[in-house]
């Protein structure tokens, strides 16, 4: 059984001790593929030490986040934009539009996803998108971007039925991640309908950290919690999910397994 964590933050600070160990114990737990979303400027370096550190385990995306857009995010973006010409990267992201926290730069979240949805585009890559208190602004872009050129992610999807079919109808996969198994969350509902054509799993360690583990510092070996939720939910064995699931990853990446 072979599954891929399709968003994880392994090079982040919170890794900075046992990340060898991290990954081993991913390994072993059948996470055979890792992909690492970028922050911004100032985590590519280590971003990409990673990935060569682990090659064919670690696979580095590219792109700035929206939390880390402000005024001066063209000149975050041009740094972005400059690497992806240096070496491999398997997506374009994460970007997307953040209003959790505020609204200050929601014009140049708006314009830094853009030219990010640009960036996929020209670079055939597909693209990781981040949408947090933020699918209303996040479609009304979509419905003016979206071609069939463009191809991605809806990552950590927290949705409700109705979102999830427009982002299917985008051509689309949806995010499944540890929020799935949160007794309250209620997003198990919403996954039950979705069909497993559709889904891609994820841990976004080291946030969001499934049941059992809630509450602690997330890891791709968790990731075979929520493939477990997500085969109690949808009724089928759990090497099913990690079959449908794995080859849905492969296909959008373009990875080899």
């Amino acid at each position: 059984m072979i599954l891929i964590d399709t968003h994880t933050h392994l090079f982040l600070p919170e890794f900075k001790e046992d990340h060898s160990r991290v990954v081993s114990d991913a390994v072993e737990k059948g996470v055979g593929k890792m992909l690492l979303p970028n922050v911004d400027d100032t985590t590519i370096d280590s971003m990409l030490s990673l990935a060569d550190e682990y090659p064919g385990y670690c696979l580095p995306m590219i792109g700035l986040h929206p939390t880390s857009v402000d005024e001066f995010f063209k000149q975050k973006f041009d740094s972005v934009r400059e690497k992806l010409g240096t070496r491999k990267f398997w997506g374009i992201g994460e970007t997307g539009i953040d209003l959790y926290w505020n609204d200050t730069y929601l014009t140049q979240q708006v314009e830094a996803f853009i030219l990010q949805i640009a960036l996929a585009k020209e670079s055939h890559l597909p693209l990781v998108i981040h949408a947090r208190n933020s699918f209303r602004e996040i479609f009304e872009v979509m419905d003016q971007e979206n071609d069939d050129s463009l191809q991605g992610v809806f990552h950590a999807f927290t949705g409700n039925a109705k979102q999830a079919c427009k982002i299917i109808d985008y051509g689309f996969k949806i995010g499944i991640g540890g929020i799935v198994t949160f007794k309250n969350a209620g997003l198990d509902r919403i996954a039950k309908d979705i069909a497993l054509e559709h889904i891609v799993l994820e841990t976004d360690a080291p946030y969001l950290a499934p049941v059992p583990k809630r509450g602690k510092r997330n890891e791709p070996a968790y990731l075979i919690y929520t493939a477990e939720k997500m085969a109690e939910i949808h009724g089928q064995p759990i090497d099913v999910i990690a079959d449908i699931t794995t080859r849905n990853a492969a296909a959008l990446f373009n990875i080899k397994i």
